[in-house]
């Protein structure tokens, strides 16, 4: 079982745009039967259509049913008989019942598990309507077919920027009440748990970005900053996972900071869209993130405007199915050791929060790991403590009486406040010690 190639099941889209231009000239690589077994779900006399018009070398073979997909070979499952009208470049509500046949019949046959992962050419979201169709795209049709329960998560992705969306396919309208401290907590954890899981990151660093113009300048612009996103990130670092923010969306693109960070948690659509594929228009892919199922698709639409001229691009899809594999692969290999793990027969003390452990030394810090003397022990005497003696090295202040006066000291005491006298440096260094705080102290072992 384990020499089997990775079985990929692929909708054809919308037949009016460039799906099956895209799937066609993926194919055309020999290379790429050698790392999986392709299943078309669409239409032969559609796909026929195209690879005659655009002049294509790929040849696939026809079958009825998932079980009969052969390696080796581009298999195309016929999910119904009846002619569809091609008009390229034209939306229709034909085109888009054959998209939601092919994508039905690719839903029924995951539940059977007949193939591994699922890669989705572009549909027209309008013309997809129906009865069995009131969804705002793939993901949450996919979503609740298949999820089990699970919410998913729309992530933007090549192998330099990864970019998640809290809001999806919703009105600029209604985003802002659809931003909420537990929308963000959820959403983030599911991204965070989707690096570590299937891209095999294992302490993600996310910025969390605005939602305002200039994260809402102290209320001046918006008050969710404040009341929302912030809360929703301390809550976040409190859970262990490293949330930074919030980061305004313009400046944080346009420096460059997005390549400091493991992934980005844009708040609406268009707010993480529009930089991603300004950056990675041609390689980027969408991947469905928080399901069951691996589902990715490229980055792009049904390109009706360049829909038959054979000149559409087909790298995203071919890296959409490349990523598809790794993921599937990478789930494999996370969960396999998690599967019977060995009981603990000890409690290891540590910082549960890793982002104290990562976090950036503090000037003060360095200044001690330099071995300079502090400004005590440059006087020559052992670092006060509100005026009483050092108590790094076990020394006592002087002993009140009721009466106010001062007793005498015991020969335990001036043993000690000897010692002290002796050895300056150590009080201090001590003294200083104790004045770490649990996070100083996590860096300055770092450092070590």
């Amino acid at each position: 079982m384990e020499d089997k190639l990775i079985r990929v099941a692929i909708t054809h889209g919308d037949t009016n745009g460039i799906g099956y231009e895209v799937i066609l000239k993926t194919f055309e690589e020999p290379g790429m039967l050698e790392l999986c077994t392709p299943i078309i779900y669409g239409s032969p006399k559609a796909a026929a259509y195209h690879r005659k018009m655009l002049d294509l070398q790929t040849n696939f073979s026809i079958i009825s049913s998932a079980e009969e997909a052969q390696e080796g070979r581009v298999n195309l499952l016929a999910t119904f008989d009846e002619e569809v009208k091609i008009e390229m470049g034209q939306p229709s509500a034909e085109a888009g019942e054959a998209a939601l046949k092919a994508l039905d019949r690719a839903m029924t046959d995951y539940r059977s598990g007949l193939y591994d992962v699922l890669v989705t050419a572009p549909i027209n979201k309008n013309t997809i309507q129906s009865d069995q169709f009131h969804f705002c795209g793939h993901t949450e049709y996919i979503e609740n077919c298949v999820g089990e329960g699970q919410k998913a998560l729309m992530i933007l992705m090549n192998d330099c920027l990864r970019v998640a969306l809290v809001t999806t396919h919703l009105p600029i309208k209604d985003v802002a009440k659809a931003i909420t401290k537990e929308a963000i907590v959820e959403k983030t954890k599911t991204f965070h748990t989707s690096l570590k899981r299937d891209l095999r990151i294992d302490n993600p660093r996310i910025a969390v970005l605005a939602l305002n113009p200039h994260s809402g300048d102290n209320g001046l612009l918006g008050s969710e900053e404040s009341e929302v996103i912030i809360p929703a990130i301390e809550e976040l670092e409190a859970a262990g996972i490293q949330a930074f923010g919030p980061y305004p969306a313009d400046g944080f693109f346009g420096s460059g900071m997005y390549s400091r960070f493991d992934g980005v948690m844009a708040m609406y659509h268009d707010q993480g869209l529009a930089p991603f594929k300004a950056l990675a228009i041609e390689d980027g892919i969408n991947f469905t993130a928080g399901l069951p199922i691996v589902r990715t698709s490229p980055d792009h639409g049904t390109a009706y405007d360049i829909a038959g001229k054979g000149t559409a691009d087909a790298s995203s899809f071919r890296q959409a199915i490349y990523t598809a594999i790794d993921i599937y692969r990478n789930r494999i290999s996370y969960d396999e050791p998690r599967e019977n793990p060995l009981p603990k027969l000890y409690h290891e003390k540590r910082d549960e929060n890793e982002k104290a452990r990562f976090a950036m030394p503090r000037p003060k810090d360095q200044f001690r790991r330099e071995g300079k003397p502090g400004r005590d022990e440059r006087h020559g005497r052992p670092a006060a403590d509100n005026g009483t003696a050092a108590s790094g090295n076990g020394s006592q202040a002087p002993r009140h009486t009721q009466d106010g006066t001062t007793s005498e000291l015991t020969q335990t005491d001036t043993d000690k406040a000897k010692t002290a006298e002796k050895a300056p440096d150590t009080a201090a260094k001590s003294m200083e010690t104790k004045n770490v705080t649990p996070s100083e102290n996590n860096n300055q072992k770092a450092e070590e």
